[in-house]
């Protein structure tokens, strides 16, 4: 902020400012939100395929990104975003929620929380080598650790094997993951809600042939139903606006909320899918989400010295600028 007092111009320095409680409830709403996704994926499979799941949920959302486009009055994405837009919307708005859906028609949603619970350490293992950057010791370390943890639990559930759900969700993580990384870069440049809606409405066309082609035949129960409106409006959209509101009002401190979303989803497993959370599932999640949160704090060397990863207190400066948007991470939910 510049200040004149006749031919004198001083410059009042600006300093970083902590979110309030505002950002964090905005946040929390979201985590909420996106925990719910995999339960209620459960509930509409009752009744509805896994392919008409995860068409009609990206179909519906785009309704909704559409209005919020216009009222945003959004630029739209030019130059190489477009082609970096339409990996990220391929691989987050169909591919990721498709093998999620594929995985819960035979493994448990806990199970699948557990394992999906990876999915900040891989993004930011994606984040490292898309931007260049050179991580630790520390990173790796954790990042591998969580690794170790799913693998083992995953060989623990199956006795020893793989089967075919536990390679949907696995690939559902890479290929989330690295949606995540090309859609972050596009997210400097237009925004991060922005991006979430562009991606719904360049993913359009295929996601309402997809819809159409497999509807089903016959009227889904009230509680499919209800199950596949809950992923359209609420983990598909809805979630990513109180998301994106929170992050807006301090990135650092609000993205760490996302830690509880493997936790809160075991618990709407136990509560609406009345699935048995043993030990074994519990200690693996706190395992997985204790190696994720060591990866966020991590310092992150980058090419010419610099170093990323810890938020640190900007220099002094004579105007203030916004905050870059976050890169869309697991809220997205599949």
């Amino acid at each position: 902020m510049v200040e004149k007092a006749s031919s004198v111009t001083r410059v009042r320095p600006v300093t970083a400012q902590r979110p309030g409680p505002a950002g964090l409830v905005l946040g929390g709403v979201g985590v909420v939100l996106f925990s719910g996704t995999f339960p209620a994926t459960k509930i509409a499979l009752r009744d509805l395929s896994p392919w008409f799941i995860s068409f009609g949920r990206a179909a519906v959302a785009a309704a909704l990104a559409g209005i919020t486009l216009v009222v945003l009055r959004s630029r739209r994405p030019q130059g190489a975003d477009v082609a970096r837009l339409v990996v990220s919307a391929f691989s987050v708005v169909v591919a990721t929620p498709l093998l999620i859906a594929l995985s819960l028609q035979s493994t448990p949603a806990s199970h699948v929380a557990v394992v999906f619970a990876l999915l900040p350490a891989v993004t930011a293992a994606f984040g490292v080598l898309r931007g260049g950057e050179r991580p630790g010791l520390l990173f790796w370390s954790a990042a591998l650790v969580g690794v170790a943890i799913v693998a083992a639990f995953e060989l623990s559930q199956s006795h020893g094997g793989l089967s075919a759900a536990d390679a949907y969700v696995l690939l559902a993580v890479v290929v989330c993951a690295a949606g995540y990384a090309e859609g972050a870069v596009v997210a400097r440049s237009i925004g991060g809600l922005e991006t979430i809606c562009w991606s719904l409405i360049v993913t359009l066309p295929l996601t309402v042939s997809g819809a159409l082609l497999t509807a089903p035949e016959h009227v889904p129960s009230r509680d499919a139903l209800l199950g596949f409106l809950y992923v359209s409006i609420f983990a598909m959209f809805l979630g990513f606006v109180f998301w994106y509101a929170g992050l807006s009002r301090g990135i650092a401190r609000v993205s760490q909320m996302q830690l509880l979303q493997p936790l809160l989803t075991l618990a709407l497993s136990a509560l609406l899918l009345e699935e048995h959370i043993g030990w074994v599932t519990a200690l693996a999640a706190l395992g997985v989400i204790a190696s994720v949160a060591v990866t966020q704090v991590a310092r992150v060397g980058v090419r010419g010295g610099r170093t990323s990863g810890r938020p640190r207190r900007p220099p002094a400066a004579a105007t203030r600028c916004p905050e870059d948007p976050a890169p869309p991470v697991a809220g997205s939910r599949a």
